[in-house]
């Protein structure tokens, strides 16, 4: 008898012990990573719902700093040093705040990113950058609180702040054009086929000098060997449209249409047959 009570204690000790109720957070947590031309951005916060609710001018008034999300800060993280209005941002991470308005929003770019909600005191020294932005309607209503990073280009992103039917939108700009420069001058101390390759598809996607695009392409063609990459030649065909040599480019995209065949890339043969058909003309 003893024995049966001392193991019914253990057990409920061990229940007492080691159990735990597990219930799902009222704002789940979230995460975003983006890489915006050579730049790495990344997002942690929370996610309230609306649950019924009204949200700006209501659960969020008008005209007051907000915490921009749920529990912890919502925090952004830039890999390089950013432009947002014309003021340049350092490389780091910000918590963001907000004062939502009816006709613009006020967004604070915050260097203290440890607070639950607003901080206990506020510092003006720690406001690494401050913006005006105006909301934009959305026919979509956004039942969850969502921070996003949209309109993706080489050189800029926004930074989506969108709950209800408001989207916020932070325009950021990145200094892709220099970190490539710089690489391709670096690297070309001692070139490989793939680095005279991605300079030449960066000049031809920004539309610099395609007199050094098209001589870097034909480098990493003749590098190649018996081994030259569909793609390569495609590359090529393009660098030639975008000259104005639509006839030299033609027979260039005939020679990657060949290729794609042997390499069984579908998508590419598509694309060159397209390419031949509309530079034709």
């Amino acid at each position: 008898m003893k024995k049966n009570i001392l193991i019914a204690a253990f057990a409920i000790l061990s229940l007492q012990t080691y159990a735990q109720v597990h219930t799902p957070p009222t704002s789940t947590k979230a995460e975003v990573h983006q890489v915006v031309g050579l730049t790495d951005v990344r997002i942690d916060y929370s996610r309230p719902n609306m649950r019924g609710r009204l949200v700006f001018g209501d659960l969020v008034p008008y005209g007051r700093l907000w915490r921009t999300g749920a529990n912890m800060n919502t925090v952004v993280t830039f890999g390089n040093d950013v432009e947002i209005g014309g003021k340049i941002l350092k490389k780091g991470s910000y918590a963001i705040y907000t004062i939502p308005k009816v006709e613009e929003w006020e967004v604070i770019f915050y260097s203290d990113v440890n607070n639950w909600g607003l901080p206990e005191k506020w510092d003006d020294n720690k406001v690494a950058l401050s913006t005006k932005v105006k909301p934009v309607g959305s026919d979509r209503r956004l039942e969850t609180f969502t921070v996003d990073v949209n309109n993706v280009n080489i050189d800029y992103a926004d930074l989506e702040i969108m709950w209800e039917k408001t989207i916020v939108p932070v325009r950021f700009k990145v200094p892709t054009d220099n970190l490539a420069m710089e690489t391709i001058k670096e690297t070309f101390d001692g070139p490989k086929v793939v680095d005279y390759y991605a300079a030449s598809e960066y000049y031809y996607l920004t539309g610099k000098d395609m007199t050094k695009a098209l001589n870097w392409i034909n480098t990493a063609i003749d590098k190649s060997g018996d081994k030259v990459p569909y793609y390569f030649v495609r590359l090529k065909s393009q660098i030639q449209a975008k000259s104005g040599d639509k006839v030299a480019a033609v027979e260039t995209a005939k020679l990657a249409l060949v290729l794609a065949e042997k390499a069984n890339n579908l998508d590419y043969v598509k694309i060159n047959k397209d390419a031949i058909k509309e530079w034709s003309k």
